[in-house]
C-alpha cells in the first residue's frame, strides 16, 4: 500500500471519526447555539427596529418642540381674541406645516379650547380653526388629561372623530414665560403608513410592536390590538401586551421584562429577552425601553422560521473539513502574515481614534496587509499635521470671531454686547472690592436732522469722528463703546465722582471744539452716573439714561451727573 493511499486512508478514517463526534456534538450543542444566536439576533433586531422608529420620530418631535416655543404662538395664546396675533400665529403654523413629514399640524388653546388643524392637502387653508374642545366631551378628554398631567411631550395613537383621521399624534405642551401651560401643539403621522413603514415590514419570522409605559399596545401590525387613546383609559380597560399570549406564565414573563426595564430607569441600549409561546409556536422575545419617547419596543423572533435546525447540518461537514484540512495548514500562515499585523494595526487605529499619533512598531509582511500598514502610517503622519494645522486655524478664527462679535464695525468701539460684558465684570469687581465706578451715556444732539440734511454717509462720518474724540478724551484703561444709533456709553474705572465729572465735561467740550474744525459743528448731551457697590446693570443704565434725559431736557450740549446718593451735578 502506497504512502499516498495510507495517508488518504488515515485522513478518511479521521474524517469519519470527526464526523461522528461532530454529529453527536451537534445534537447536543445545536439547540444551545440556536438560542445564543437567537438572543443576539433579538438584541440586534430590537435595536434596529428602535432606531428606525426613533429616526422617523425624532425630527418630528424636535420640530414640534420648536413650534411650541414659537413666540408668535405663545403671544397669541395669551390673547386669543386678538385678530392680528391670530393671523401671525396662523402664518407661523403654516410655516411649520411645510416641514413636518405628514405636512399637517394642530394647535389647541387652553383658555378658549379652540382647535386648529391643517393637512398635507392644505384642505383647511383660511379655515384652520376646526372646532372647540369640550372638557365634558369624551373624545376631547385627551387634551385636558395631558394638561393635567403636565407632561411636556407625549405620543398618542388616537382617531380624531371630528377630523375623521387616525394618526400617531405628537403632543407638545406650549408654555408661556411664566411656565404656565397655555396650549398644545403637534403633528400627526398617518397610522396605516407608519405601521407599514416601521412595524409591518413583511419579514417572515419577525414580529415588531411598541407599547407605552403602562404596557398598552401603541403600534402593531394588527390594528385590532392597538389601544387607541390610551391616555384617557383607566387601568384594566387598556389593550396591553399580555393579550398576545395565551399561557399565564408567558404573560407574567413579558410583563416582568417590562418591569425590569422600568426598574433600571430605562438604561439606554439594555435589552431583556426570553422565550414565550405565540399562537402555538415558540418565539424569542426581545424588549428594550426607548427613553426618548417613553415606549417599549418588543420584537418576537420565530427561531424555527429564521433558522431551522436543518440549516446547521452542512456546518458539521464544513467543520470537519476545515478542522482536518485547512485549520492546521493555514493557522501559522494566517497568524504570522495576517492576524498579527492586523492586531497591531487595530491597536494603532485605536490610538489614533483616541487622539494619539505616536504609533508602535508595526509588522509589514510582503503582501497587501504590509502595504496597508505602510499607507496607514503615512496617513497618520498626514492626519497629525493636518489636525495640528486645523486646530491652530480654528483657535485663531475663534479668537477673531469672539473679538469681532464685541466690536462695532463702524466706529471700532465696543458694541452693546462688549459693553454689557465689561459692565457685568465691573459690577462684580465693585461688589467684591467695595468700590464704585462711573458710567457716561451720551448722544449726539439733533443727529436725525444731520442725517436728513447731510445724508446718512455724512452721519456715519460724524459718528466715526465722535468715536475718535471719545478715545482721545478718556484714559487708556476706560471702555468707550457705541450703544446704538447715535448713543455712546463709556465705563470709567477706577473712578470717583470728581473724575466722572471732569471726564464728562472734557468729552462734551472736546466734541464741540473739534467738530467746529471739521466744518460740521456738533454737540453732545452727556448723562453720567456714579454707581455704588450693589447696583445692578438695570439700575446703573436707568440712572445714566435719566441723567442724559435731563441734560437734553435742559437745553442739550451740557452734562448732567447723578451720584449714587441721588445728588445731581449739572454743568454747561
Amino acid at each position: 500500500m502506497s504512502l499516498k493511499t495510507r495517508f488518504l486512508s488515515l485522513a478518511a478514517g479521521l474524517i469519519i471519526i470527526a464526523a461522528c463526534a461532530s454529529w453527536f456534538a451537534y445534537r447536543v450543542l445545536s439547540a444551545d447555539l440556536i438560542e445564543r444566536w437567537g438572543r443576539q439576533v433579538a438584541e440586534i433586531q430590537v435595536r434596529y427596529d428602535s432606531a428606525r422608529l426613533l429616526q422617523s420620530l425624532e425630527r418630528e418631535i424636535g420640530l414640534a418642540r420648536q413650534m411650541a416655543d414659537s413666540t408668535a404662538l405663545i403671544n397669541w395664546a395669551a390673547d386669543p381674541g386678538n385678530p392680528t396675533l391670530e393671523q401671525s400665529a396662523i402664518r407661523e403654523m403654516e410655516s411649520f406645516r411645510a416641514n413636518f413629514r405628514d405636512n399637517s399640524y394642530f394647535v389647541a388653546l387652553r383658555e378658549s379650547g379652540r382647535y386648529y388643524f391643517n393637512n398635507e392637502k392644505n384642505e383647511f387653508d383660511g379655515k384652520q380653526f376646526r372646532y372647540v374642545l369640550n372638557p365634558e366631551e369624551p373624545n376631547d378628554a385627551w387634551f385636558y388629561q395631558l394638561i393635567e398631567e403636565g407632561r411636556d411631550f407625549h405620543l398618542n395613537v388616537n382617531p380624531d372623530t371630528e377630523l375623521g383621521v387616525t394618526k400617531l399624534w405628537i403632543d407638545v405642551l406650549m408654555r408661556d414665560s411664566a411656565n404656565q401651560i397655555v396650549g398644545m401643539v403637534g403633528t400627526g403621522m398617518n397610522l396605516d403608513t407608519f405601521l407599514q413603514d416601521i412595524v409591518d415590514i413583511n419579514q417572515e419570522g419577525i414580529t415588531t410592536l411598541f407599547v407605552d409605559y403602562t404596557g398598552a399596545i401603541q403600534l402593531y401590525r394588527d390594528r385590532n390590538y392597538i389601544d387607541f387613546a390610551s391616555v384617557i383609559k383607566p387601568e384594566g380597560q387598556k389593550s396591553t401586551v399580555d393579550l398576545l399570549f395565551d399561557a399565564p406564565e408567558d404573560k407574567q414573563k413579558i410583563l416582568g421584562m417590562l418591569q425590569l426595564l422600568k426598574q433600571s430607569s430605562g438604561k439606554a441600549g439594555h435589552v431583556e429577552s426570553g422565550f414565550v409561546t405565540v399562537e402555538g409556536r415558540e418565539h424569542l422575545a426581545g424588549v428594550a425601553f426607548l427613553p426618548a419617547i417613553g415606549w417599549f419596543e418588543i420584537t418576537l423572533l420565530d427561531l424555527n422560521t429564521l433558522l431551522p435546525e436543518s440549516y446547521l447540518w452542512p456546518l458539521v461537514a464544513v467543520f470537519i473539513a476545515s478542522l482536518l484540512i485547512t485549520l492546521i495548514v493555514f493557522n501559522l500562515i494566517i497568524q504570522s502574515r495576517i492576524l498579527k499585523p492586523i492586531v497591531g494595526l487595530e491597536e494603532a487605529v485605536e490610538k489614533v481614534r483616541r487622539g494619539s499619533f505616536t504609533l508602535p512598531r508595526l509588522d509589514k509582511p510582503d503582501n497587501e496587509i504590509g502595504r496597508l500598514v505602510d499607507h496607514f502610517e503615512k496617513m497618520t503622519d498626514s492626519l497629525r499635521d493636518s489636525t495640528r494645522e486645523l486646530e491652530n486655524k480654528v483657535s485663531l478664527r475663534t479668537d477673531e470671531l469672539a473679538r469681532l462679535a464685541r466690536i462695532d464695525p463702524l466706529t471700532n468701539l465696543k458694541n452693546r454686547r462688549g459693553l454689557d460684558e465689561v459692565l457685568e465684570e465691573e459690577i462684580q469687581r465693585a461688589e467684591r472690592l467695595g468700590n464704585g465706578f462711573g458710567l457716561i451715556w451720551l448722544d449726539i444732539d439733533h443727529f436725525k436732522s444731520i442725517n436728513d440734511q447731510l445724508g446718512h454717509q455724512a452721519g456715519d462720518e460724524i459718528l466715526c469722528r465722535v468715536a475718535l474724540w471719545l478715545k482721545a478724551g478718556v484714559r487708556p484703561y476706560d471702555h468707550p463703546g457705541r450703544w446704538g444709533g447715535d448713543e455712546f456709553v463709556i465705563l470709567l474705572s477706577p473712578c470717583d465722582s470728581a473724575t466722572l465729572e471732569h471726564i464728562a465735561m472734557r468729552i462734551c467740550k472736546t466734541v464741540e471744539q473739534e467738530s467746529q474744525k471739521t466744518g460740521t459743528p456738533v454737540t453732545v448731551s452727556v448723562g453720567g452716573y456714579f454707581s455704588k457697590p450693589g447696583d445692578n446693570i438695570d439700575t446703573i443704565l436707568r440712572n445714566a439714561d435719566s441723567a442724559l434725559y435731563r441734560a437734553k431736557n435742559d437745553g442739550r450740549n451740557r452734562v448732567c451727573i447723578t451720584l449714587s446718593d441721588k445728588t445731581e451735578i449739572n454743568a454747561v
